[in-house]
């Protein structure tokens, strides 16, 4: 028997659409077929609980979270999302760069130059979907 949404997760559905799109309901999609309740915990706490929290705007909550995966050297596929989600929410390339670089001094060169390269690509796809989207000349 299938249960109704709880409200946690309507609000955490809905901040995670503010900030990711469509990005961020891959991820949930992806984990249907393994493991739907950690897909529900992901919705509700991290989106729902945290995210939903007045104390920063999401601005400031995505720079934090490049900022932590980064440092972790080993996130390269969550990186990239939240890379995505910097950039949906208002934070510009260069912000991104600069916060990547401020990683070497605390999480060393490795993790930063894996965090630039994850940020290249970013950068590269949506230059080709901008592209992709503009009507030619």
């Amino acid at each position: 028997m299938l249960q109704s949404p709880s409200p946690r997760y309507l609000q955490g559905l809905a901040k995670l659409r503010e900030i990711d799109g469509q990005a961020g309901e891959n991820v949930v999609a992806s984990l249907a077929d393994i493991a739907p309740d950690f897909a529900r915990y992901l919705i509700e706490f991290p989106f729902g609980d945290i995210y939903s929290r007045p104390g920063l705007d999401l601005r400031s909550r995505e720079i934090a979270v490049v900022a932590a995966l980064t440092a972790l050297g080993n996130a390269q596929p969550q990186l990239k999302v939240h890379l995505q989600a910097a950039l949906h929410v208002g934070v510009t390339r260069e912000e991104v760069v600069e916060v990547i670089m401020q990683m070497a001094v605390y999480a060393g060169f490795p993790a930063a130059l894996n965090g630039l390269f994850a940020a290249r690509e970013v950068f590269a796809a949506a230059d080709a979907a901008e592209a992709a989207a503009s009507p030619a000349a």
